[in-house]
Order: C-alpha cells, then structure tokens, then sequence
C-alpha cells in the first residue's frame, strides 16, 4: 500500500508520485507533508541534503495551487541556478497530471527577457535564486499579492553565500498573510535570528540532531606527506574502480591544477570553479550528471546546491576553512538513504582538525590506509572479472564476427584466453605499481621523532616549560605579539619567559616556564578578550605546539620580557605594530582587543 495515501492528497498528485514509484515517505516528508496539509503554518525544517526535502514541502504547496488563478502562489528560494532547475524539475514531476501548472525558474545566467515573457504568460509557482529574484522586484514585472506560501531551501547555504540583504529585500515585497518554510542542513545562529525574524511561531522539525552529519555517510581519514597528496588521491581513485563523486579543493588555482592532472594521467574527470563562465558550468555538469565525467574536482563556491544522485565519495583533497563547509560537502553522498563515503587527505599537523570536525558533526571519523600497489592490482583485477561476469551479449548483433573470431584464436586454449584478455587492460596497472612506495605515514613514529627532535634545547636536555592552550585565535585578530603582550599586561610581569606559539584560527597554544604555570592561571581566570570569557588549560604532552627553528639553531621563541631591542619576538607595546588596547566593557571586567 502507497503509504502517501493516508496524507490526504490530492488524486492527480498522488497519481504522479505512485508514477516515480515513491511508496513509503522519508522521515522529514512523514513529519512535513500531514502537518501542512491539515493547517497552514509557518515550519522550520532541519534535515541533511538527500533527504526527501523537496517533496516533504513540494508535495503539500502543490496541493493548494489553484491551476485557475494565473499568479504566484508559492516562491521558492535556493542558494545556486542548479539546485533551482532542479527543484523545478522535481516539481513538474510531482505535478505533471495537474493539467496547465506553470512553474518558472528564475536565475541569472540565462536570458532575463525570455523569463520576463515566462512570467508574463503566468506563472503559478516561481523558483530561482535571490540575486535574479531581486532583479525582477525593481523590474516590477512579478505580482505577489497572491502569494501562499514561501520556501527557503537550503537557507544556510544561502547566507554563506552572501545573500542576507537580498533575501530581507525580496521577503519585505511578500504579504503578510504568507507561509514561510524554511529548510536548513545545519543551524548556526545567522538561521536562528533569521527564523525568529521572518516565522511566525514556526513549528521545528528536526530529522537527526541539530549540526550533526548524516548516519548513511562513512567518514575516513588518509594521513599522507603533503608532497604526495596528489599521487595517495590517484591510488584511492583507483582502489574503487566504479567511484562517481566530487573532489573538494580550496582554490581555483589548486582545483584546476588537480582536475588538469588527472585528466592528463587518463582519468574522466572536469574542474568547477568560479572562473568558469556559465555555459561552460553547464556543460561540466550536464557531463557529470550523464557520468561522462566520473570525477568533478571543485571549490566549494561552484559546488553548492549541486543535487547529483548516486554519489558514491566525497574527497576533501584540502580540508574546509569552515567545519559547516564539510556539513555541506559530505552531504552531497550518503543521499536518500543510500550509503556515501566522505574522505579527507590531511598531514600530520591536520590531525586536530579532525577532533574538530567530529566534535561539531557528532560523527566518527576512521583512520584509513592509502591502498599499496598490490592491492590495487587485486581490486582492478576484480572489478574487471565481474565487468567481463555481468556484460550482455548482443547475439544479434555479434553473430557476423564470430566466425573470424573464432579463427583468429583457435591455437589459445581457455585459460590462454582468459589471460591474454584480462592482461590487454590489467597490464597497465601492474607496470605502473610495480615497484610502488607505501605512501602511509606511522603516525606513532613520526610523532615520537617530531616531540624528540622539538623539544629539546640545544645542550640537549629536556626544556622545563608548562604547554597551556587558550581558547582565542586568528579569528580574534591573535598574532605571537598581542598574545605576549595579553600575558604581560594579565599577569603584571614582563619577565615570564614564552617559549614556543602556535596560532590556530579557533584557540592559540604555547609554552610558560613552568614556575610561572599557577600565576598565569590566576592572572587569567574571569577576564575577557573582546567581550568573550577566556578559558585557559593546560595542554597534554601531545598538544604542545610546533616551531621553526632559525638559521643559527636557536630557538624560535618569541620573548615575553622587557626587552625592547627589536630583537625577534620581541613585543612592543606602545600604539606602533604589534600593540593592542585595553578597555573596560559593561560588566567591569577587562577586555582585550587587538590592534587591527
């Protein structure tokens, strides 16, 4: 029994929807679709990509569409011209035994006259993307006074995206007697104050936890030397012969240097990046849909709000600045119910973004091993035998050829034959891995070699320094000088001795001798660094921060005493580089801003 039925959906909808063969609705569209259909209301729908969102609010807004009435009567917003095309073609689906329902996709890089005619001639459900939406409101050619309903599909990649303003500008040209549903795949604060904005006493639903990544998605992890990332990337690619899915890189630069090589070394593979014009995104992506394209090697900018079926691995050649950016990447497999894997090829100093990213994803990264020569071979040779096992046989059309075949290979008997055949495609990968190098760092050992040659001074005995993390980083404007400068000001001395610093974008690490250890914690304990309350902790052995040592051998500290000389690491605190000011806020304790 079609479980849609029990919604109370119309006949001709539900007509379509048996026609996709849709049977048992996903949990958002079990929670979504009977909630708006029995009364109106505003929704706040959080729920991973992949996950049925499309029909969970499509279904329900095509319900009260009245097909007589040419106006707009739903508005649908999504962050990129893909996911609006097809969120427009998932739509036509759904409503293709309705009769004459227009649905209008509006987005730029397409002709504006032709979807200005497109409007004209009436529209009754209008999809597009905020910057070509805004355009045609101060064209005035859209009519919104009879507007039901308006969606915001994937809203925090449209806020990532910049699209704040435009989206405070076109929701003040809708009516007030509006629905708004809005559907995110994580729930930073921007959605939160954005909801509390536009939604009337929204009811929320959420499909898993808030922030969290999707169950259907593996998460792996490849420690490999920098130097060899691109060769560890070939070997995974060609340790799963039948993979279909997106490379993440982090610049253009290094996204077309990477889609270049492996299209040079014979793999199917295209860049997407912003420097593409939009014929040539539309190409590469029509190609990687039709999988004429196996892998897509992109920036995240041109990868969001791509909706690709059947991915089966995500691959962050680079990690994302942001931990919500690798919410969205690895979203893009795992879909539907299906099983994806997201994979990430880091360094050994990477490591602790990944305790980062599996604290804010609640999920469970796995270490893995970049596949060795050897076992390449074994998957390539088995992946071909079940090729040659499963492929039809046209008789028809072959029948013409076989006397000629035959009487080519009758001196090789079967396993003769078998070989030969096999050897035609498998020689390659035996020629290029014979003699491969295991590209896996141990990571215990290199660990255990990077502490014993670090932390050493240079008469070779242990240094006698406390490691201390500090939860403010570059993102507060933290430099080497403005953290100094904060301890000698903190603690009233400027003669505790600083050893090594490291600055993260999120927390900075660094060394005290030890003897100052119990006054930094007092001095530090109840202040704030730009109105945020500091938290101060004594790091493990295997947090202690890294540095470079200089040319004579000395240690690369920087010194948190009162010398002045412009000797390196000194700290100066006057209003020149390196000084930072202090300020009372409204609570009375300090706070501490850095120079900008």
């Amino acid at each position: 029994m079609n479980q849609f039925s029990e919604f109370g959906l119309a006949p001709k909808i539900l007509q379509a929807i048996e026609d996709l063969g849709f049977v048992t609705p996903t949990p958002i569209q079990e929670k979504v679709i009977p909630l708006l259909l029995n009364q109106k209301q505003d929704v706040l729908g959080l729920a991973q990509t992949g996950t049925g969102k499309t029909a969970a609010f499509g279904l329900p807004v095509l319900n009260y569409i009245d097909v007589a009435l040419q106006s707009p009567q739903a508005l649908i917003l999504s962050p990129t011209r893909e996911l609006a095309l097809q969120l427009c073609s998932d739509l036509q689906s759904y409503s293709k035994h309705m009769g004459r329902l227009n649905i209008v996709p509006i987005y730029g890089g397409a002709s504006i006259e032709t979807q200005i005619r497109q409007l004209k001639r009436g529209a009754h459900i209008v999809c597009g993307t905020p910057g070509r939406m805004l355009d045609m409101i101060r064209r005035g050619v859209i009519d919104f006074s009879a507007l039901q309903f308006v969606v915001l599909d994937e809203a925090d990649e449209m806020l990532d995206m910049g699209f704040q303003e435009d989206l405070n500008t076109i929701l003040a040209e809708t009516p007030e007697g509006k629905n708004t549903l809005l559907f995110s795949a994580t729930m930073p604060q921007e959605i939160i104050r954005m909801a509390r904005k536009y939604l009337d006493n929204p009811t929320e639903i959420t499909i898993g936890q808030r922030n969290t990544g999707s169950d259907t998605i593996r998460h792996l992890y490849y420690t490999i030397p920098a130097r060899d990332k691109y060769q560890g990337l070939k070997r995974i690619v060609d340790f799963h012969p039948e993979i279909y899915g997106i490379i993440f890189c982090r610049t253009k630069i290094e996204t077309q240097e990477v889609a270049d090589n492996l299209m040079r070394d014979g793999y199917n593979a295209d860049a997407l990046h912003g420097d593409l014009s939009q014929a040539q995104r539309d190409t590469v992506m029509n190609k990687f849909r039709l999988r004429n394209i196996q892998l897509l090697v992109a920036t995240d900018v041109a990868a969001r709000g791509l909706d690709v079926d059947d991915l089966t691995h995500i691959i962050h050649y680079s990690l994302p600045d942001d931990i919500e950016a690798y919410n969205h990447r690895s979203g893009r497999t795992g879909r539907a119910g299906k099983k994806g894997t997201s994979l990430a090829l880091i360094n050994l100093k990477e490591k602790y973004r990944i305790k980062l990213i599996e604290k804010a994803i609640h999920q469970t990264f796995s270490q893995a091993k970049i596949p060795t020569g050897v076992q390449i071979c074994e998957k390539q040779l088995f992946s071909m035998v079940d090729k040659l096992e499963n492929t039809t046989v046209n008789e028809d059309e072959i029948a013409g050829f076989m006397p000629f075949i035959l009487k080519k290979l009758e001196s090789l008997d079967r396993e003769d034959l078998i070989k030969r055949f096999v050897s035609t495609e498998f020689n390659r990968f035996l020629e290029y891995y014979r003699n491969a190098p295991d590209l896996n760092i141990e990571e215990n050992v290199e660990r255990g070699k990077f502490k014993q040659e670090r932390y050493r001074d240079r008469e070779g005995a242990p240094n006698n320094f406390t490691n201390f993390t500090l939860n403010i980083g570059g993102i507060e404007g933290i430099a080497p000088p403005q953290l100094i400068g904060l301890i000698n000001d903190l603690t009233g001395v400027r003669s505790i001795k600083i050893g090594r610093i490291m600055i993260r974008p999120t927390h900075c690490m660094f060394e005290v001798d030890s003897q100052s250890q119990d006054l930094l914690i007092r001095a530090f304990a109840n202040q704030q660094y730009q109105g945020r309350k500091l938290r101060l902790d004594v790091s493990m052995d295997n947090e202690r921060p890294p540095f470079r040592r200089s040319g004579n051998g000395e240690r690369g500290t920087y010194r948190g005493n009162n010398d002045h000389s412009g000797e390196r690491g000194g700290y100066r605190g006057s209003n020149d580089r390196g000084g930072y000011r202090r300020k009372n806020d409204y609570n009375g304790d300090r706070d501490y801003s850095s120079r900008r």
